[in-house]
């Protein structure tokens, strides 16, 4: 009888597991310096060292990766942050994940506590590692943690560049994967009066600006080609 409510409580867990969301073919995105820095867009990386970074200056390292210099997440890599702060922004970056590699992009973080609840958290995750199978809907690549899921996913494979564009404005929230849209929402929507979909409570979600950053679980994940823009505030209605 033990054996088989266990495999019954297997079967029901399989069945409730939660799968990534659908996948998109990924588009090739064309980077154009020249015309990015008349827009307005400013590097945060010098392509040298960690100069004009903060938190964890220790848990990465600028490596080469194929002719390029990248910030790369070391084995017990934590937080690290652009050292200016953003309010309304349109953040470029590429990234490279390892097998079953996890990390996150912080945004309008203060500089302590966990970014994914004392200001917003994407997340930068391997969808396809085994290990992450049942996950919550909203903590797979790209996703809000917390507060809102990618509707779709257009990661390449891993060990190749994905190019990522965060735009927040105001109370909205768009995250371009390899072109493919999969996050485009409205913060008061999605958590009326601070009720996230997670359930826990997300200081971020009343925060205007903060830092842009990186939030390491210690997997050797790359970032290169990082680019903000500061955006105008979105005019009242």
């Amino acid at each position: 009888m033990q054996t088989i409510a266990l495999t019954a409580l297997s079967m029901l867990a399989a069945t409730c597991a939660i799968a990534p969301p659908a996948a998109v073919a990924p588009k090739s995105v064309a980077v154009d310096a020249a015309r990015e820095k008349s827009d307005g867009f400013a590097t945060l990386f010098n392509g040298k060292d960690l100069d004009g970074w903060v938190g964890d200056t220790k848990g990465y390292k600028v490596e080469e990766i194929g002719g390029a210099p990248a910030i790369v997440c070391q084995p017990g890599g934590t937080n690290l942050f652009a050292k200016d702060e953003y309010a309304d922004f349109e953040f470029r970056f590429e990234f490279m994940l390892t097998p079953g590699a996890n990390n996150g992009i912080a945004l309008r973080c203060p500089p302590q506590g966990d970014p994914a609840y004392v200001g917003f958290e994407s997340q930068v995750l391997d969808n396809t590692a085994e290990q992450y199978k049942g996950l919550k809907e909203w903590q797979y690549h790209g996703s809000l943690y917390g507060i809102a899921a990618a509707t779709a996913t257009a990661l390449r494979p891993v060990g190749e560049w994905n190019s990522e564009t965060i735009t927040m404005r105001g109370r909205t929230v768009k995250i371009e994967l390899n072109g493919v849209v999969i996050v485009d929402i409205d913060l008061d929507k999605v958590a009326p009066d601070g009720k996230t979909v997670s359930g826990s409570k997300v200081e971020g979600l009343a925060r205007t600006q903060g830092h842009i950053g990186f939030c390491g679980h210690g997997d050797r994940v790359a970032f290169r080609n990082l680019r903000v823009k500061k955006l105008d505030a979105p005019k009242a209605k």
